[in-house]
This record gives C-alpha cells, structure tokens and sequence, in this order.
C-alpha cells in the first residue's frame, strides 16, 4: 500500500477491503451450518463455456489448471443492481473512536464495514453497486456499476465517511431519499443505514419517501443501526451526567437510575412501532446491534437477493 495512502486512511479503517473480505469469508464458512448451505459455491467469478460462443473470454489460465473450459463475468452480464445508502449524520457518529478495528466501531464504521462486505458478495457475483452518502447535505452518490475501479472508489468514500466527523449536523433523511428515487434509473435492491433519529412529523416524511422507492419497484431493506448498552439499555452509572442531543447540540443534565425504566419502554415502543410500519409498507426492516457481529446484515441480503427477480 501506498505510505501516503496509508497514512490518510489511519483515523478510518486501516484497510476496508480486508476486513469485508474477512467478515465475509467467515460468513460464508458457516453458511453449510445454516438454511442456506450451497449458498457459497454460487460465488463465482468464472461461469462454464458454453459451446458456440465465443472464445474472447474464456480464462485459458484456469482450463490449464481444470482442464475444462471457463468464461469470466463481465460487468454486462450482472442481473442484479443494489444501491447502499449510509446515513453519516452526527448521531451515527456515536461512540465517538479515532481509529477502528472490528472490535470498536461505532455506528457509522459498523454501517460503512456492513455496506463493504455487501459489495464484496456482490463484486464476487459481478453485479453492480452504487453509493450515496448524505448528512446536512448529499455527500457523495454514485449509480450502479461493477468494475473493479468503481469497486475500489466506493470504498474510498465510505472510509472517508469516518473521518469527516462534523459535530452538530442535522438532516433530513426523507429529502435525499425523495433524491436518491429519482437517479436510481433501473429496478434494484436498496439498502439504508440508519440509526432512525429524527422527530414525529420528520418520521412521517421519511415514510412517504420510503414508499417513493416502492413505487418505483425497488426493494427496500432499512438496516436500524443502534448501540444496545448505552441507546437501548441506557447502561450508564448513576453518577450526574450531561446527555447532549449530537445534532442539535440541546443538553439534559440527570441521574440515569431515575430515568432507565421510562427511557426503555419508550425506546421499544419506537422500535415496534418502527417494524409495523416498515411492515405495513412492505420494507424490510432489520434492527442491527453494533456491538453484534454481521451475520443479519448479510443473511438479510441473501434471503432478499433470492427473493429479487
């Protein structure tokens, strides 16, 4: 690797691209323990030669070793078409971390490593991917493509994602999405990470958006990235501590003993309401705990790939 290169990327993931190459590698090592054994020997970049075609493609390194004759996937042959959207607001920001390794990641590394390791399986098959990343504004968006150079590109920005941490940002999720409908030319898989933190009316907006992309035939799945411990569980010691709102900057100054109770029903009351909603508009809803390994990220896009015709 480049020393300049590395050097950059230092704050972020030290190398993305392997770490999703291992999270995915052990994924599917156990995948012959699960519902979905077989699933692994569909990866493959090759494909056999069919007789009458013709013999530009064929891998003739590969026939010396086999004996048999193989084609290489080719971006025009991809049948799928997915586009990964990362909220990368303040909140997702939270816990806030400098550097990042698989065990210490925070919301928005947990989505920017799951989203990576989703374009692994799909580069594994050739099928193309797009980004886009929104905060305050759009950050970043790029439409579906499969070569190894847009590859490599998207995981540049996801890893950028990390390190342009601005405090205080607020947005508005539901706008870009109204977007994000509107570009995605062709019927594809949609993936949103979101930690879901937004007001009542702001929640409603993001539904009707939610359903722009249904209308448009899309498959949504929204991946609802929180911290179980300190989000869900609000495990913190009784001692007098300021709970500052990320986006806004508004401050509670409290005991967490006298507030655990009510703040954890509240909180699972919003999650139910979250996957009946979801439910109603047919979108796949998949709560992610960040301090859980991927194992429902990736499952999620397998049983929803085997579903996508």
């Amino acid at each position: 690797m480049d020393i300049r290169k590395e050097i950059n990327e230092i704050k972020g993931f030290k190398n993305l691209e392997l770490l999703a190459h291992q999270v995915v590698e052990g994924f599917i090592s156990g995948l012959h323990k699960s519902p979905f054994h077989g699933f692994s020997a569909e990866f493959a970049e090759h494909r056999l030669y069919n007789q009458g075609e013709s013999t530009k493609h064929i891998d003739w390194k590969l026939y010396a070793k086999t004996d048999r004759l193989y084609t290489k996937r080719y971006e025009e042959e991809t049948n799928l078409r997915c586009h990964l959207i990362i909220d990368n607001s303040s909140s997702m920001h939270y816990p806030s971390f400098k550097n990042f390794n698989i065990n210490q990641l925070n919301k928005i590394s947990f989505s920017a490593l799951a989203a990576a390791a989703i374009m692994n399986l799909l580069k594994r098959q050739r099928d193309a991917v797009g980004l886009s990343i929104y905060s305050d504004h759009y950050d970043y968006y790029s439409n579906e493509k499969g070569s190894e150079r847009h590859h490599q590109m998207l995981l540049a920005k996801l890893n950028e994602a990390l390190v342009n941490k601005r405090d205080q940002i607020i947005t508005k999720t539901y706008t870009y999405l109204h977007e994000i409908a509107e570009k995605i030319k062709r019927r594809s898989m949609v993936f949103l990470f979101t930690d879901m933190f937004q007001s009542d009316q702001e929640e409603a907006k993001l539904f009707e958006a939610l359903q722009h992309l249904k209308y448009n035939k899309h498959e949504v799945i929204l991946f609802h990235t929180y911290d179980k411990e300190k989000e869900i569980e609000f495990n913190f010691n009784n001692r007098p501590k300021r709970f500052v709102d990320l986006e806004t900057g508004e401050h509670l100054n409290l005991y967490a003993d006298n507030v655990r109770q009510d703040y954890k029903e509240a909180v699972q009351k919003y999650f139910n309401e979250l996957k009946i909603k979801c439910g109603q508009y047919r979108i796949k809803y998949v709560p992610v705990n960040i301090n859980e390994d991927f194992s429902a990220i990736l499952t999620s896009y397998l049983v929803e790939r085997q579903k996508f015709k």
